[in-house]
């Protein structure tokens, strides 16, 4: 059974747990969408967001070659991924975003007994989730729109 990312409440349980000055829980929430990887990372450097968006550019690969060929469709898919979903979409893109771990591809019913802890929401396009696909978290979204403005 595939276990989500954290549900909100056990990662506010968590976020609570961090010492000292943190951002605001709803803040951290909306750029984890519930990783308490990300959180660690987070909190480990100070909390901030363009270190981890750079670094997983870089260990994405994340490439002017990769983001140019792939452009028209990473554009649709950082506003919603369920455009991944579209049959017109290239199988290779797919295989490549699945395969660099910056998606989760044919998310499964969310019925609770399917799932370990809370199911991913139907669609919550502020986390990047869709009923069909889903971006690791939130930042990994970021790291690729960040991509699509360097390489322009």
């Amino acid at each position: 059974m595939p276990v989500w990312n954290m549900s909100k409440s056990g990662f506010k349980e968590l976020y609570e747990k961090i010492p000292g000055d943190k951002p605001s829980f709803e803040y951290v929430w909306k750029l984890t969408g519930g990783n308490p990887f990300i959180l660690s990372q987070l909190h480990g450097i100070g909390w901030n967001i363009d270190i981890i968006v750079n670094t997983l550019i870089e260990e994405k690969n994340l490439t002017p070659i990769f983001v140019t060929k792939w452009r028209k469709w990473l554009e649709e898919a950082v506003k919603d991924p369920d455009t991944l979903w579209d049959p017109d979409t290239p199988e290779e893109l797919n295989n490549e975003l699945t395969s660099r771990n910056l998606i989760v591809y044919f998310l499964r019913d969310r019925d609770l007994a399917l799932w370990i802890d809370e199911p991913p929401s139907e669609k919550d396009l502020e986390l990047g989730i869709g009923k069909h696909v889903a971006w690791q978290t939130p930042l990994h979204r970021e790291a690729v729109k960040k991509a699509l403005e360097i390489y322009k």
